[in-house]
């Protein structure tokens, strides 16, 4: 078991990363000293799996668990789903004592976390990602939030968990294609913040598409490290936190105009990765070679490049209710070469002329 440390004064919390950590979750949380009731939830595909040992380990350790299912998919991870979790936490009696566990992937954490973050003025609350995408990037760094019709993860806060607990033995039951949609935000921190890690991902891909072990292992604790240093220095997103958002722009503005449908989330950040390197291209801050390594990487690891055709005029309203938007542009992360980036602020309608996408 590896144990990362994200250092941010009273609310510095663990990482836990291994195999079969699940069944020590209830120890976990004691070590952290929560105590008392828990609020269990999760959705029920995870629930199914992985519920009754999560359950167990809880009670094990003492706690009195109450079971909250939430529908499964992002298009729930809204106002009407998160009013559904207060009621039920008023049910099972949840006081400030209590603490909620997040058992899923990234719609469970963020919706989760967030119900955590405003139920009586603030719980505390666990992280227990069973998706790649979960395990990499959402778990960990204290970002919560639901989404809304005009855009993602516009209702929100940053409040960070007590503990991260991730088996990477729930890997095993996901998806193939959740599992390569987890790949996309593998991916962004090696475009973004580290070649090193990128020119891994480009040795490795067959390794981390079978599965691999050791490789999974490596890529997540990697992973973990990156953000969690970039959580360290710049926690509530003032400055460097934005570079995470490299493809999120274009790729959170896919999935508002799909509904939260038609594309998971990596799949869109996967395209939305594509298009901001082409960005990057059209603006000096990377080569034409560049863009094509990025897309050759995504394209190994399972993941589309072309874009749906898309309404330009719903994508640029999308685009402008993101949350970087200032006075009608946006904060844009670039990738400088790869393994680094840049900021550009640029108007949408700028932002899909110099992407070449076909609308």
């Amino acid at each position: 078991m590896s144990v990362l440390a994200v250092n941010l004064a009273e609310d510095s919390y663990n990482i836990h990363i291994g195999r079969g950590l699940l069944s020590s979750l209830g120890q976990r949380c004691a070590e952290v000293g929560l105590s008392s009731r828990a609020a269990l939830i999760t959705n029920p595909t995870v629930n199914a799996i992985y519920g009754a040992i999560a359950r167990t380990a809880l009670e094990v350790a003492g706690f009195t668990v109450a079971m909250i299912e939430i529908p499964d998919g992002e298009e729930f991870k809204n106002a009407a789903t998160l009013s559904a979790v207060y009621d039920a936490l008023i049910e099972a009696a949840i006081d400030r004592k209590s603490c909620v566990v997040a058992l899923g992937g990234g719609v469970v954490g963020d919706l989760a976390g967030f119900a955590a973050a405003t139920f009586l003025r603030g719980i505390p609350f666990v992280q227990v990602p069973t998706t790649l995408l979960a395990q990499v990037d959402s778990s960990v760094g204290g970002k919560t939030a639901i989404d809304h019709p005009r855009g993602k993860n516009l209702i929100g806060a940053f409040y960070q968990p007590h503990l991260v607990l991730i088996d990477v033995d729930t890997l095993a039951t996901l998806p193939d294609r959740e599992f390569r949609a987890g790949l996309a935000e593998v991916i962004k921190y090696g475009v973004a913040l580290d070649l090193p890690f990128f020119e891994y991902l480009e040795q490795h891909a067959e390794d981390i598409i079978a599965k691999d072990q050791g490789s999974l292992e490596y890529v997540i604790r990697r992973c973990c490290e990156i953000k969690a240093h970039v959580v360290e220095l710049d926690e509530k997103e003032t400055g460097l936190r934005a570079v995470l958002n490299f493809g999120h722009t274009l790729g959170h503005a896919f999935e508002t105009v799909a509904g939260y449908r038609e594309l998971v989330h990596g799949e869109a950040i996967a395209l939305g990765m594509v298009l901001a390197a082409r960005i990057s291209a059209a603006l000096g801050h990377c080569s034409a070679a560049d863009v094509e390594r990025v897309a050759a990487l995504i394209t190994r690891l399972g993941l589309r490049i072309v874009p749906p055709v898309s309404d330009r005029v719903r994508l640029s309203e999308a685009i402008i209710t993101d949350k970087k938007s200032r006075n009608g542009a946006i904060s844009f992360i670039c990738n400088q070469g790869i393994g680094n980036f840049a900021v550009e602020h640029l108007v949408p309608e700028k932002m899909l002329t110099l992407s070449g996408l076909e609308v």
